[in-house]
Formats: structure tokens, sequence, C-alpha cells
């Protein structure tokens, strides 16, 4: 019976990191677990009991967002190789824009580039950063739906 050939497909989920490029990647989700314990178990309902409430549902918010975080491990995992394999023989700066609007995404491209070993480009991929005042405004702004229906199915 003939062999069939099939392509080489990329598994993501076989990339191995390591520990310590976890732990490096994973450097807010870890912070906000540390303030979420720290919000947890700090007394406050001792000065008032006011402050009970208020201190469980911020450390609630602080968990929801370290485990979301960590949750996304598999997807950092496949934008790793995602980014170096686009930029294994040249370094093409705008696939590097998109990470470098949240801090996790920048740590990302700090790790290929370090990989790639091109560590000093990094401070030419500033230009694509946005400051959190711009950002907040962009994200502040209410937006406005506008569905299409295209009449060619009607």
């Amino acid at each position: 019976m003939p062999s069939i050939m099939r392509s080489p497909v990329h598994r993501t989920d076989q990339i191995t990191l390591g520990v310590f490029r976890f732990l490096y990647l994973n450097t807010y989700s870890i912070l906000l677990l540390l303030l979420a314990a720290a919000v947890f178990f700090i007394p406050l309902y001792r000065v008032h009991i006011f402050f009970l409430p208020i201190q469980i549902c911020t450390g609630i918010v602080c968990l929801a967002r370290s485990v979301k975080l960590f949750a996304a491990w598999n997807d950092k995992k496949r934008k790793y190789a995602v980014l170096m394999a686009k930029n294994r023989n040249t370094i093409q700066e705008e696939t590097f824009a998109v990470f470098m609007q949240a801090p996790c995404g920048r740590l990302l491209v700090k790790t290929v580039l370090r990989d790639l070993g091109a560590s000093h480009r990094y401070a030419s991929l500033k230009k694509f950063k946005t400051d959190l005042r711009t950002t907040i405004k962009k994200n502040c702004i209410p937006m406005k739906t506008v569905i299409y229906i295209n009449k060619d199915y009607l």
C-alpha cells in the first residue's frame, strides 16, 4: 500500500519554552495574583466593615484577570511561533506592531527579538507603542455599530 505524503504540520501545542520563559512571559499574571493575595489577606475589615465588600470585589477582579492571563499561555506560545517564523530571515517591524500595544505583548516582542539575536531592534519598535492616555481615549469613545446586509442573499 503506497504511503501518502503529508506536508509537515506545525503543532503549536508541542512548543516548549521552559519554566523561566513561562515565568517571564507571565510576569503580569504573577503580579496580579500576588496583588489579589495581598488584597485578600490584608485585614481592612478591622478599620471599618465598609471596606470588606470593596476588598472582596477588588480581590476577585485581580484574581480573575490573573487567571485569564495565565489561561492565554497556549495563545502566547502560538504567537511566539508565528513571530519567530515570520521574522526568522529578516526582521519585519510591522509584524510586531500589534504586540507593542499591551505590556504582555511587549514582553513577547522582547523574547522573540532576544531569541532572534536582534535585541537592539526593540528601540526602533517603540514607535508602535501608544501611551496610556491615548489608549484610554481610544477605548472609551462609544462606537456605533452599523450592520450591512448584502442584498444578493435576500
